[in-house]
């Protein structure tokens, strides 16, 4: 029929080589229905509606042509799709069916799946997970944990969720939502945070009983740890975000892609650490000092707290570990408990005012009696030049705007941490700040400031074990603080917060996670070549949609042998031998 067309439309629009193998996928699966395709599409199409409403951004110019022929089977496709294996079943994947076969809709149906995240582009791959099928058979399971609980600002993009769902669990809520979508699929809500740890719940068992891992997360840090896990135990990883309008997605394959950690290209943890703490000269080490700066004092002490009151084996473990970086910890816990714990709003506001006066003052004082402003090398050359900025200590002042914002920030973080009620009130606050004693400083000559990484790290092996002995006697019964638990705060949402960053709009959510499902047919289908895959970058508002191949795993030759090769993922198990 195609070649009737061809030779008898005008000659204009006649083709010379007619494309029979296009001709025919797209007949065969024109009958075909797919959620992922829906999604893509649909994504696209809402926004350029918002554009013709808004008048906001760049229109689509004439046309859009979209195609995933890449997710048809590698090989022997007329073998394996046949027309008694897409004919209809009556049943609701049909139009899934028509394309992939019913072998694929039932291994589909038995596979089980982890997904980390819960929000808006979680909500929205449950929705195509329940239209698909995965883990509606026999079998199959989709794990998902979140920790967090539903917020009325979740409801425009996260449509899982309804008014009646604010401050419920977003995993459990969720779950609900979907099992009434689609009530064949099997669905398993947590609220763990998947970390060290956790690593008691999604370990070795865990893990070896997976098909699969999808992200739905906010900050690489999570990512970077869930694709570890997944290279340990050799699963398929789907990550995806969003960004307002741009939107990313990246598939990884045991064996054949590079994961998520090596496409970072170590750019955590770029900058010296006697750089950052010390002599900080461009805004990139001001901003990294900053986050630093934050997860000390909000998070990690805060996580390490909880894993102390919670963990009867936290002293005993960490003190195993050795080195200066255990007496931090410790330390960090008993202040937390007890020097350094307030008792109301008040303590918050002192101590974020003593903070400000240890890091713009005191530190700075230190330093500039260390190293002062004349101060020369060994080689007659001043210290301060170059890159070395010579700093100047600064002066409170309840006047200026930036100094308060600085308390006030600081404060309602300090007060979060331990679930004290803060306020902005700028006036209640400059009362509060009247009444603290700030304490007096002088220089220590005994004390010694690195100017390089090497000097930090040579000062760290000495420790003093008098201090871990008490702090072990100090911290030997957790029912003696009186406190069951702090709050660790995240950086990114913290930020988001503050910044007021829009996290997700829809129409870029449901355009990711349709490319996120397209990756997962290839994945369960098991293809295995590079050219199948397809990461992507895309951008509603000007628009944009790239798709490239993922970079191939990174291999190279094992030591003396010419023909092994070791990849990231591969695993070289330790046999112990017996006499």
């Amino acid at each position: 029929m195609a070649r009737t067309l061809n030779q008898e439309a005008p000659s204009t629009l006649q083709r010379e080589q007619l494309d029979e193998s296009a001709v025919r996928k797209l007949a065969l699966g024109a009958a075909g229905d797919l959620s992922p395709i829906n999604a893509f599409i649909g994504g696209v199409a809402a926004q350029e509606v918002m554009k013709a409403c808004s008048g906001k951004f760049t229109p689509l110019k004439q046309w859009l042509y979209f195609d995933a022929l890449e997710c048809l089977p590698e090989e022997n496709e007329e073998l394996a799709l046949t027309e008694e294996t897409c004919a209809p079943r009556g049943c609701r994947y049909d139009g899934q069916i028509a394309v992939f076969g019913s072998a694929f809709q039932e291994k589909l149906a038995g596979l089980k799946y982890f997904m980390v995240g819960a929000g808006a582009i979680g909500c929205e791959l449950l929705k195509n997970f329940a239209m698909i099928g995965l883990a509606a058979g026999e079998g199959g399971n989709i794990t998902v944990t979140d920790m967090d609980s539903i917020e009325k600002s979740n409801l425009n993009r996260q449509f899982l969720f309804r008014q009646g769902d604010v401050t419920k669990l977003k995993s459990e809520t969720a779950a609900l939502a979907i099992r009434k979508m689609n009530p064949s699929l099997h669905i398993s809500a947590h609220q763990n945070r998947v970390g060290p740890e956790t690593e008691h719940i999604y370990g070795h068992e865990f893990f070896s009983g997976l098909d699969g891992v999808v992200t739905a997360l906010d900050n690489v840090e999570a990512r970077m740890y869930v694709d570890r896990c997944c290279v340990r135990y050799q699963k398929p990883l789907l990550d995806s975000g969003t960004q307002g309008t741009k939107g990313h997605t990246q598939v990884i394959v045991p064996f054949l892609t590079e994961s998520y950690g090596q496409d970072q290209g170590g750019t955590q943890n770029a900058f010296p650490m006697c750089t950052l703490k010390n002599f900080p000269h461009s805004i990139l080490h001001t901003l990294q000092w900053a986050r630093d700066e934050f997860e000390g004092l909000f998070k990690q002490t805060s996580e390490h707290v909880n894993q102390y009151l919670q963990d009867p084996q936290f002293v005993e473990r960490t003190l195993k570990q050795g080195g200066a970086e255990t007496l931090d910890i410790l330390q960090g816990v008993y202040d937390s408990l007890g020097t350094r714990r307030p008792r109301d709003w008040a303590d918050c506001v002192s101590w974020a005012r003593c903070h400000w006066e240890s890091c713009y003052r005191n530190n700075i004082q230190q330093l500039l009696h260390c190293f002062p402003s004349d101060k020369v090398t060994s080689s007659g050359l001043p210290f301060w030049s170059g890159p070395k900025r010579c700093p100047h200590p600064l002066i409170f002042n309840p006047n200026n705007t930036t100094h308060m914002d600085y308390i006030v920030a600081s404060a309602n973080l300090y007060a979060q941490t331990y679930g004290i009620k803060g306020t902005r009130d700028l006036g209640e606050i400059a009362r509060t700040l009247q009444t603290v004693s700030v304490p007096d400083f002088t220089p220590q000559s005994s004390m010694r400031i690195h100017t390089t990484d090497e000097e930090m790290q040579d000062d760290k092996q000495g420790v003093d074990n008098s201090k871990l002995e008490e702090l072990e006697v100090k911290l030997a019964s957790p029912q003696s603080f009186g406190m069951s638990s702090m709050n660790p705060l995240e950086f990114e949402k913290s930020k988001q917060i503050a910044g007021k960053i829009i996290p997700a709009i829809a129409t870029t959510t449901a355009a990711v996670v349709g490319l996120v499902c397209l990756e997962l047919y290839k994945v369960i289908q098991g293809h295995k070549k590079m050219s199948s895959y397809r990461s992507s970058y895309i951008n509603l508002a000007v628009p944009s949609c790239n798709l490239w191949e993922p970079t191939p795993a990174r291999t190279h030759k094992v030591r003396y042998t010419a023909r092994i090769q070791r990849a990231l993922f591969i695993q070289l198990p330790l046999l112990k031998a017996y006499s």
